[in-house]
């Protein structure tokens, strides 16, 4: 019996094995609101140990599709990168610095729309996203439009054909100026992964 994650499956086109099993509910403790209610699954061991989640090593992502859950073992932004690459994805690697410091590492999936981040500071006021830790990708198009001119910015066409962008693309723009603006000294490196 081979368990498989779910990029696994949707590329390979393996058959899932599939369980039947009971939530177990429970009422809420501590502060919780009298008609608070808890959830449960025990999964087989079995799974467990193949995903490799150990004692040590427990941390697992939640991904909800409006019907189905999934439980993976969670990866680093670089594991998670590596994976989808290894599958064909187009990815791209961003790093974004406060002069010379390295904030923020995004790894972002131009295939699947998918961002990744890990940030190299706890100031939240020098990191791509703030304090969201699990960005999406409308999160990742507005960080890369904040680092360029203002599309609505007089003067834009001009601009564009002297930094050689046929037409306002936040990429295309980022790509050509590093992201940097005048009035702070953060930037950003942009690489195929």
């Amino acid at each position: 019996m081979t368990i498989r994650n779910e990029y696994d499956i949707i590329f390979k086109g393996d058959v899932m094995e599939k369980r039947t099993g009971k939530i177990i509910i429970g009422k809420s403790g501590g502060t919780a609101s009298g008609n608070s209610e808890t959830y449960k699954l025990s999964l087989p061991s079995l799974w467990i140990k193949q995903l490799g989640i150990t004692a040590d090593s427990r941390e697992v992502e939640l991904s909800f599709d409006g019907e189905n859950i999934i439980v993976s073992k969670k990866l680093s932004p670089y594991e998670t990168a590596l994976k989808k690459k290894k599958h064909g994805h187009h990815i791209k690697l961003f790093e974004f610095y406060n002069a010379d410091t390295l904030c923020t590492r995004i790894y972002a999936d131009f295939t699947d729309k998918t961002v990744t981040a890990e940030n190299f500071t706890d100031n939240y006021v020098k990191t791509a996203f703030g304090k969201k830790a699990l960005p999406d990708w409308n999160d990742f198009m507005f960080f890369l439009s904040e680092r360029c001119i203002p599309e609505t910015r007089d003067g834009l066409r001009e601009y564009l054909e002297e930094i050689g962008v046929d037409e306002f693309s936040p990429l295309d723009i980022i790509s050509k100026t590093q992201g940097r603006m005048a009035e702070d000294e953060q930037w950003l490196s942009v690489e195929d992964f």
